[in-house]
């Protein structure tokens, strides 16, 4: 009977062992090309010198031995290596399981001998020999081979490393979310630099009657609404992101003195904005601050953003103390309920008397002159936009819930999204077609977030479906603040280039490539800037 029981016994151990290295050898051959590739890329960056001493020797390592086809290949030592440590890892937690420590420690003893030789391998260039091998395979196969004895129960052994599996991928989707959420605090606090900068600009306006006094007298200069100047408009609470894209428009510009920027911020920046634009030259064109305070109109019985804003249960559904691991970190984003945001949709009404504007986002550079867009046939649309569904990723599908009859039954799913940053509006064709009243009457379809999460995007593809025209690629280029691989080329034949994303040019994880794109158009010499920012 105990013969037949251990007869039984050999061939399952035999199917378990087939199944166990069937399923662990990809890992195994997956986790070490990862280890190769980031071998090689810490390879790459060696200083130069100790290059040039090496490359004689990195020369015959490359013509001598492919590592990673070497790990691949089913006939060599460092394959065989690869499998058994993988497979005695698994068996390490299980032999924990079963409180098993003292095997636990021998296979874990042998799965660091076998890291090390591979590693030396993987150094040298030279595949490992059979003198080499032999010792840790025949060592480890009898480990193995004592921990399958011991712990030949399949269906436990299984339910144990699936457990763990389960756990390790919850503490990766953990990490993940965790690691986004810190990296999107650090994109949108304020800097230490911009802080200082605002207080000590609040203070000069505060201690300043006749700053304010000029500020109170150009309020009605009748350049703010002559229809034959080229007008900007841009909604910012961040000084010196505003002053870069002012600097940029006007210094690129052929006619700076037919400029007019139109600038909405808080009533906490609005100090500050004030006494940078009255205290620094423009080259003679002329800048209009205004505090979104101050706008009576914009209260919750007219605006449902406001009363959106505003309400407690959409405030705790992304910024909650149990919030949804399911919703994207990003849109957790504070400008997303920041009023400002959502200003581009309140432009005819903030400047009644103009008949077209060009809007801006404060993440903007602009290097070329921008006045031709006021000339463009927009032909009877209201919003001039670059289309992103070159990237096919940027199409209305990805941005609405099409399993909504309310949207699959009026929308593409395959329509070209496009980018908000530098719109030209027609505000004649705005007022006609009524767009404010389109998008308020989304936001009211949207009142419990089934269409779409949040952002200004969702709600403008459908306030503007049917009256955008694409402009010529050109005229925006975006991408500064997340994609390392731009084109230089597309680049420089930019008029405007945009650091949407994270990785804002005023921030410390800014890309560094771009990054002088952005500082060129800092005004250095300001005392407050060499404090605050350049000091």
């Amino acid at each position: 009977m105990r013969r037949r029981a251990a007869e039984y016994r050999r061939p399952v151990r035999r199917r378990f062992s087939c199944w166990i290295w069937a399923l662990l050898g990809l890992f195994s051959i997956a986790g070490l090309v990862l280890f190769i590739l980031h071998h090689n890329q810490h390879e790459d960056r060696v200083d130069p010198p100790v290059l040039e001493r090496n490359a004689r020797t990195e020369q015959v390592v490359r013509e001598g031995l492919n590592f990673t086809e070497e790990i691949l290949s089913a006939a060599s030592f460092s394959r065989q290596l690869a499998e058994q440590m993988t497979l005695a890892k698994a068996y390490v937690i299980i032999a924990k399981e079963h409180n098993n420590l003292h095997l636990a420690w021998e296979l874990s003893k042998k799965i660091r001998s076998c890291q090390l030789l591979l590693s030396k391998a993987a150094m040298r260039g030279e595949p490992i020999t059979l003198d080499e091998a032999e010792p840790i395979i025949s060592s480890l196969s009898s480990l193995i081979f004592k921990a399958q004895d011991a712990h030949y129960d399949i269906a436990t052994t299984i339910m144990t490393m699936r457990s763990h599996i389960q756990a390790l991928e919850e503490r990766a989707n953990a990490a993940t979310v965790q690691s986004t959420v810190f990296g999107q605090l650090v994109a949108e606090g304020l800097p230490k630099s911009l802080h200082c900068l605002k207080v000590k600009l609040t203070v000069d306006w505060l201690r300043s009657r006749p700053l304010q006094d000029v500020a109170e007298e150009r309020r009605n200069s009748p350049r703010l609404v002559d229809n034959n100047l080229y007008h900007f408009c841009i909604f910012s609470d961040n000084v010196l992101a505003t002053s870069v894209v002012v600097n940029s428009t006007i210094i690129n510009a052929d006619h700076p003195k037919q400029i007019v920027f139109h600038i909405v911020t808080n009533g906490v920046t609005y100090g500050s904005m004030q006494a940078w634009f009255l205290n620094n030259d423009f080259k003679g064109s002329t800048i209009e601050v205004q505090n979104i305070e101050e706008f009576p109109w914009l209260n919750a019985s007219y605006a449902p953003i406001v009363k959106q804003l505003l309400d407690t249960d959409s405030r705790a559904y992304y910024f909650g103390e149990y919030q949804d691991l399911r919703i994207d970190p990003k849109l957790r984003n504070p400008k997303y309920l920041s009023l400002l945001n959502h200003l581009r949709f309140y432009v005819p009404e903030i400047y009644p008397q103009l008949e077209k504007i060009v809007f801006l986002d404060d993440d903007v550079v602009v290097q070329k002159d921008l006045t031709p867009l006021f000339s463009l046939d927009l032909h009877g649309n209201v919003n001039g936009a670059v289309e992103t569904c070159l990237e096919a990723f940027h199409r209305y599908y990805k941005y609405l819930n099409f399993s909504n009859a309310i949207i699959s039954s009026k929308f593409d799913p395959q329509a070209c999204g496009w980018a908000f940053g530098m719109n030209v509006f027609d505000l004649v064709a705005w007022r006609k077609a009524d767009v404010t009243a389109r998008y308020h009457h989304w936001l009211e379809q949207n009142a419990d977030r089934t269409l779409w999460k949040l952002g200004t995007l969702p709600p403008a593809l459908l306030a503007f479906y049917g009256l955008t025209e694409p402009l010529d690629r050109r005229w925006h280029v975006l991408g500064l603040g997340f994609d390392l691989n731009i084109d230089n080329r597309l680049i420089e034949s930019a008029a405007v280039v945009h650091f949407n994303g994270n990785m804002k040019p005023w921030l410390k994880l800014a890309i560094t490539r771009y990054k002088p794109l952005w500082e060129r158009y800092i005004n250095q010499s300001h005392p407050y800037v060499q404090d605050c920012v350049t000091g």
